[in-house]
């Protein structure tokens, strides 16, 4: 898979992939990344991207003739058909979902704006798509980029030790991932799960789903509402839920 940046700091993308999976996954040729700097495409000696906004207001704005330029410069590196996506407040909320389709993608475009965002022309001119990673305000674009980056890269084959990491990983099935324990088997006082001392891997598959079960209930009930739950989740958290309210009826009668 091959993504380019328009960027305007390419040393913050550039900077921070040569670690972990993403670092792997670039050695091992299954990913490149570039990177094209809107500074380049400045017609100025001071190589101004960004002017005051029309109709008054604070921040700045950047200017469509570099950003344009940018875009298309860095596209046409890029297979056919990649898609130009916008990193945006006002984009689709980025989900696991969305990281496993771009994933599948030959070539992929991201455009990190900066201050109050990008000329609306640019998007309409240059961008197919707009991808925000969460309710909240960051000064650019680079670090949603890289959190892109990096979810889309775990997925590609190959870039994990073991191929049914991606598929274990939080919200692949809507749901939170489960504990997880390892050495020593007693830690402070706090001795691992026995279920996952046994062996038993049908034991230990449901014990970890009914985990994961109970956590998305009690942290983001949201997501069970939006994505449902297949029948043995379901009846596992039934169980949760049951054994919760005899908690409940035994601590009211003591």
């Amino acid at each position: 898979m091959k993504i380019e940046v328009v960027t305007l700091f390419p040393e913050m993308i550039t900077g921070a992939l040569r670690y972990g999976i993403v670092g792997r996954a670039l050695e091992r040729g299954l990913l490149t990344v570039g990177t094209e700097d809107p500074r380049a495409y400045a017609s100025d000696a001071h190589r101004t991207v960004d002017d005051r906004p029309y109709g008054g207001g604070p921040g700045m704005v950047l200017k469509p003739e570099p950003m344009l330029a940018a875009i298309r410069a860095a596209h046409r590196r890029l297979p056919e058909g990649s898609p130009r996506v916008c990193l945006s407040a006002q984009g689709e909320p980025f989900s696991q979902a969305v990281a496993r389709e771009l994933s599948g993608l030959a070539g992929l475009l991201l455009v990190a704006g900066r201050y109050e965002g990008l000329d609306e022309r640019v998007v309409e001119l240059g961008i197919d798509r707009e991808i925000s990673v969460g309710d909240y305000v960051l000064s650019g674009g680079e670090l949603p980029a890289l959190t892109v980056i990096d979810a889309v890269a775990r997925l590609l084959p190959g870039a994990l030790g073991d191929e049914r990491s991606s598929g274990e990983d939080s919200f692949t099935a809507g749901l939170l991932d489960w504990p997880h324990y390892t050495r020593p088997e007693v830690f402070e006082g706090r001795a691992v799960p026995t279920v996952l001392l046994s062996g038993n891997h049908a034991d230990i598959g449901r014990w970890r789903l009914k985990q994961a079960v109970a956590r998305t209930w009690l942290r983001r009930p949201d997501l069970i509402a939006r994505h449902g739950l297949l029948p043995e989740a379901q009846r596992l958290l039934s169980e949760f839920l049951a054994a919760g309210a005899a908690r409940d009826e035994r601590s009211r009668s003591t």
